[in-house]
């Protein structure tokens, strides 16, 4: 049964069309590859958390802070006469990573990446692990989680890093953690890179959405933080704490913790600003721009 604050939710057919012009989808995947492209080809716009069409060439992956331009790809999409548009935002981990990694690669570049990552359990879901599974413990492993992480850094991105991944499972409620280690293009100190990211300030697109925060990454600089407890709900959620930037043994240069939120900012939260973002751009149900939008210029389709 659902839970309370849900039951008076009605629950529609599969066919059944939906009045609402925009759709936000978070089914799982096995049942999104067939629903969300049925919504986006009956003029919907389809703002998804599902990771069965990230990977489409023509599907945006987008982090607003990060990569809003990558809205313009939708109008390459065969449902766009319809009115119609697919936009997904990435994988949880990779949300945090690629907002405490885009300032760092445009600055210095970055070849590789090793993460290791502490992930909570609200990220299984409510049919995930039983609280004696993983009480006291950690599992070392989380089912199709290490495949994603890549591919999905890199498309928001527009990189090419070559990315090693370790996934676990932690005792955490909420908020995920990810410990990085970079090798970059060009030297870079500890202390430069942490110049870089107390500067990041998000694109004209992102600070135009209600959902996002003026400050979305967060420095912090004590020892010990950032921490899951202390520091996921930093700006109601939708902020990216980054800590204990410092020297890395090669071949990595740099090494740094990451702290974001997996139910706000790396799930709904991140699917309420695409939704946003795309409604600032094209409008409600329309086949073509109505209007522009702070810095993404018509026409500057994402590859």
């Amino acid at each position: 049964s659902p839970p309370a604050r849900a039951a008076a939710l009605e629950l529609l057919a599969p066919g059944v069309r939906l009045e609402s012009p925009v759709v936000l989808s978070s089914v799982p995947s096995a049942a999104a590859r067939e629903a969300e492209l049925g919504l986006a080809g009956q003029g919907h716009a389809v703002c998804t958390n599902a990771s069965a069409h990230r990977m489409r060439p023509d599907t945006p992956l987008v982090v607003p802070e990060v990569n809003p331009e990558a809205i313009e790809t939708v109008s390459a999409q065969p449902w766009r006469e319809q009115g119609g548009a697919l936009v997904a935002n990435p994988n949880c981990v990779v949300v945090g990573l690629a907002m405490a990694c885009a300032p760092i690669e445009r600055a210095f570049g970055i070849e590789a990446a090793t993460v290791v990552t502490l992930q909570a359990i609200s990220g299984a879901g409510l049919g995930g692990l039983g609280a004696m599974a993983v009480a006291g413990n950690v599992i070392p492993g989380i089912e199709g989680e290490e495949e994603k992480i890549g591919p999905e850094l890199n498309k928001v991105l527009g990189a090419r890093i070559e990315v090693a991944v370790a996934v676990h499972r932690v005792p955490v409620v909420d908020g995920h953690t990810a410990h990085v280690f970079l090798k970059l293009g060009h030297a870079a100190s500890a202390r430069d890179v942490t110049a870089v990211l107390k500067g990041f300030r998000p694109p004209a697109a992102a600070r135009a959405l209600p959902s996002l925060p003026v400050r979305p990454l967060v420095v912090r600089t004590e020892p010990d933080r950032p921490q899951p407890r202390l520091d996921a709900d930093a700006a109601n959620g939708m902020a990216v704490s980054v800590g204990r930037i410092r020297p890395a043994p090669a071949p990595h240069d740099v090494a740094f913790a990451v702290v974001a939120h997996n139910g706000v900012r790396g799930a709904a939260g991140a699917c309420i600003a695409n939704a946003e973002l795309h409604v600032a751009r094209y409008g409600v149900n329309r086949p073509g721009p109505v209007h522009g939008l702070p810095g993404v210029a018509a026409g500057t389709g994402a590859p």
